[in-house]
């Protein structure tokens, strides 16, 4: 967009470089099935088995056999800091009834088909979630409101893995211990997705520090949030930031509240692309500096404090001469803010809201009504908005 610009992560951020690499729920939980379905077919589960990742790379992992047709696979999250990491990814399979050699052409014989019949493995194939596993209760995840929370790229690998073993189809239930309080640190409440975590994934693999996930669970939100109704959503910076901003707008409900972290480009344009009306951005005063300059990606890697936006805004307002110094005598905009405040000098951090909103506007071409909501570094209070 003219006048604004999104640099991209930097390369040895977006890759965590040197650090180890781990697995998502949805690997896991294909190589669970798998096992399981090995103990069901032969009698006997395997101690390692092998599942295949969507780029084609095969990965192999430890098996423990819980029970007869129940298979657990722990998950390892690497060097990212996972709330996943260590959960026991259960798997138990049955035959579905009704089940033949012919695998393509079985069905379950009673009542109408389950809603989580997986359309792309043998007809008649169910994955279910059970205990930890949480359900979908709201549209816009692209999954039916009912199902348990299993995305389309595990639901492939799943049907994959199966595939490999017997071509009937089967009823999978997935359970992960602990999976409810696993999902209290995930944004999966938010989601209207209750009762556990996801299984999911798009590469199989967990990148440390990924920022992709981040990015894509960003888009998710807005998209369950526009699915919602919504037309306004509320985009925050961080915890802090997130719950003054639940606090200071009781009226919407949690589903408009997204913390985009850094990503607030991208977040802009898909509110735009899905017909929401109005953003309202609440943050500190670094992030904002950088959204005044026009930087809509605003990891510190990528993009440094303009001080000349920080002394035009003080000139502008008339601030004393302390405020103005304040602006170029760091590289910090914290320095500038808390010398603002302790002069009692407002002004210029509206104005850097004014320009700060501005930008977002010229982001999307205008598409989008969009405030700027300045909080403290408590974030306890509203300094100013523009």
């Amino acid at each position: 967009m003219a006048g604004t610009v999104e640099p991209p992560m930097a390369p040895e951020v977006a890759a965590a470089g040197g650090l180890r690499t781990g697995w998502t729920t949805g690997t896991c939980a294909a190589a669970a099935a798998k096992a399981a379905l090995i103990e069901l077919v032969t009698g006997a589960a395997p101690l390692e088995v092998e599942v295949g990742l969507p780029g084609g790379r095969r990965v192999a992992f430890g098996v423990e056999a819980e029970a007869r047709r129940r298979c657990v696979v722990v998950k390892d999250a690497g060097d990212d800091p996972d709330c996943t990491d260590g959960a026991r990814m259960t798997a138990e399979v049955a035959f579905a009834r009704g089940a033949t050699a012919t695998g393509h052409r079985s069905r379950v014989e009673e009542g109408p088909p389950p809603a989580e019949t997986f359309r792309s493995g043998p007809v008649g194939t169910v994955l279910l979630g059970g205990v930890g596993i949480g359900t979908v209760t709201k549209p816009g995840l692209g999954l039916p409101v009912g199902e348990a929370s299993i995305t389309p790229v595990p639901r492939r690998m799943i049907a994959a893995a199966l595939a490999e073993v017997d071509p009937r189809p089967v009823v999978v239930t997935f359970s992960v211990p602990g999976g409810e309080a696993m999902a209290a640190k995930t944004s999966n409440a938010r989601l209207g997705i209750v009762g556990g975590i996801s299984i999911l994934g798009t590469t199989g693999v967990v990148k440390p520090f990924s920022t992709a996930a981040y990015r894509a669970s960003v888009v998710q939100q807005i998209d369950v949030a526009a699915a919602q109704g919504a037309d306004v959503i509320v985009l925050s910076t961080g915890t802090r930031s997130d719950a003054f901003a639940q606090a200071a707008l009781p009226q919407l409900p949690p589903v408009c509240f997204v913390e985009v972290g850094d990503f607030t480009g991208i977040a802009l344009r898909r509110a735009a692309s899905r017909g929401l009306r109005r953003v309202v951005w609440v943050g500190m005063v670094g992030k904002i500096t950088k959204l005044a300059a026009g930087v809509m990606m605003t990891h510190y890697r990528r993009s440094a404090v303009d001080t000349g936006i920080l002394a035009t805004v003080a000139r502008q307002a008339g601030a004393p001469a302390a405020v103005v110094a304040a602006a170029t005598e760091t590289s910090t905009a914290r320095h500038f803010y808390e010398t603002c405040t302790a002069a009692g000098a407002v002004e210029p951090l509206r104005l850097l809201c004014v320009r700060a909103a501005s930008a977002c506007r010229a982001h999307v071409g205008g598409a989008l009504d969009v405030d700027v909501v300045c909080v403290d570094f408590d974030g306890a209070i509203e300094v100013a908005r523009g």
